[in-house]
């Protein structure tokens, strides 16, 4: 009597299983019937077999023939067991040098792997079903295609965000949220702050899982919250759904993305003006130091900074110090003549932004000739790949030319940020004192002092 091994599988399943539920009860039918006995079952539910990843019954079942714990094989058909020509010869190169001869599907015949005919016919079925994988999916890429095109969304197990369970309509608790997550990050926040925040805040995930700063990026990172539609990666033009952020702060917030990443800043701040400080003795910059006592600021040597070693500053008094002249300095004439000599980059400012309004406005007819079937999949790839570079270059040189939103709400409200300085964080902190602070020269201290002379500290301002 043959020992058989009933392989089952169905690519897409509701949850209930039934699919491969029934193929198990016509393999165990004919098992019986051909006066074999079922050695095991081996079932992949909701696993494609075109994709080329990894179905787990389907290793254990090739093992099992390899240890001889079977000697024949039943399938409901063969495109359950295989839809790849390469993984039809990974089968048929096992299960030959198992010794297993017979492969039966109630969906047709026996098949003797013994002798030629089988072995063609085994390959010829595998080769149709690959075929037909290959038609589906086209047709499916297609379809989608054409619903990124029009701007309407695409399912998934999760709804964004933000959003409804249409994809379409926000949420408005969720839509301010993200409106504050992206206020929050322009205005200096890390992800990790953010997070910190949120999790204060109770506020609950689409998940129901707790925020973590992958979470939060993701929010940060997402163009459909700008009112983009994204397919394969790439913005393929406007979405049917409202914008809950601007095109324009959703640029920033990518260059502040791109900016961190390219830094490599993972740690938590714990100096406040790390990067801005210069040797007074060489003008290289000053690294962050802490001894077992202090935190300190000093000039390294060596291949790896290029200092010259002789000079150090504690921390906290030239912290104190610098943030002293920040707060003073937003009440200043001179801040608000900065701030208005500015204005000399807006007439620029509006030429790249009325570029970039003439490609996405071509972007959209684009969009509409591919969707009412006047172009070809090829011909709107081409043209996309002509204008969504110069898309890119634009959104990139507006985010550097774009003005810092660390300093809202405190330009002339110097005494509104002393008593608010204490509760932010060191990130927003430090970002506000980088939006006016170019660098600060740090002169050589006289030996034995114990106060900070501020005459050690040149501060040149940024604004």
């Amino acid at each position: 009597m043959a020992r058989a091994a009933v392989y089952a599988r169905i690519s897409s399943d509701d949850g209930t299983a039934l699919g491969v539920t029934r193929q198990v009860e016509d393999c165990r039918k004919l098992a019986a019937d051909l006066g074999w006995e079922v050695a095991d079952e081996y079932i992949d539910n909701d696993v494609s077999a075109y994709s080329g990843k990894k179905r787990p019954s389907y290793e254990r079942m090739l093992a099992d023939l390899t240890d001889g714990f079977a000697d024949a094989v039943v399938c409901y058909h063969a495109d359950r067991l295989t839809r790849r020509p390469i993984e039809t010869e990974q089968f048929l190169e096992r299960i030959e040098a198992a010794g297993v001869r017979h492969v039966r599907f109630v969906a047709g015949g026996e098949l003797d792997l013994g002798n030629g005919d089988g072995l063609v016919v085994l390959r010829m079925l595998g080769a149709v079903a690959a075929n037909e994988s290959a038609t589906k999916s086209r047709r499916v890429r297609r379809k989608l295609d054409q619903v990124a095109a029009s701007g309407m969304p695409h399912g998934g197990s999760l709804r964004p965000y933000g959003f409804d369970t249409d994809r379409i309509t926000h949420r408005p608790d969720e839509a301010a949220m993200v409106r504050t997550i992206v206020a929050r990050y322009l205005a200096g926040d890390s992800l990790r702050s953010i997070t910190s925040w949120l999790q204060d805040q109770d506020a609950p995930t689409v998940s129901g899982k707790p925020w973590n700063s992958t979470t939060v990026r993701g929010i940060l990172k997402s163009a459909r919250n700008a009112g983009l539609r994204v397919h394969r990666g790439e913005v393929v033009g406007p979405a049917a759904w409202e914008p809950i952020i601007s095109e324009a702060d959703h640029a920033r917030v990518l260059a502040r993305l791109d900016q961190q990443a390219s830094t490599g800043r993972r740690t938590p701040r714990r100096y406040l003006l790390s990067g801005l400080l210069r040797c007074g003795k060489c003008g290289h910059k000053l690294y962050s130091a802490a001894r077992i006592d202090s935190r300190r600021y000093v000039c390294s040597k060596g291949p790896d900074f290029g200092g010259c070693g002789k000079l150090t500053i504690v921390a906290p008094p030239v912290e104190e110090l610098v943030t002293a002249a920040v707060l003073y300095r937003l009440d200043t004439p001179e801040l608000a003549a900065a701030l208005t000599g500015q204005a000399a980059e807006a007439e620029h400012t509006a030429a790249l932004s009325e570029a970039l309004a003439v490609d996405r406005a071509m972007l959209d007819v684009l969009a509409e000739t591919f969707a009412d079937g006047k172009i070809g999949v090829r011909e709107w790839m081409a043209a996309r790949s002509k204008i969504e570079p110069r898309i890119i270059d634009t959104e990139r040189r507006l985010a550097r030319r774009t003005h810092s939103d660390a300093l809202t709400g405190w330009i002339g409200n110097s005494a509104g940020l002393q008593a608010s300085w204490q509760d932010l964080n060191l990130t927003r902190q430090a970002a506000i004192v980088g939006a006016i602070v170019a660098h600060i020269n740090i002169k050589p201290g006289t030996p034995g002092a114990r106060e900070l002379d501020p005459n050690r500290v040149g501060i040149v301002w940024k604004l």
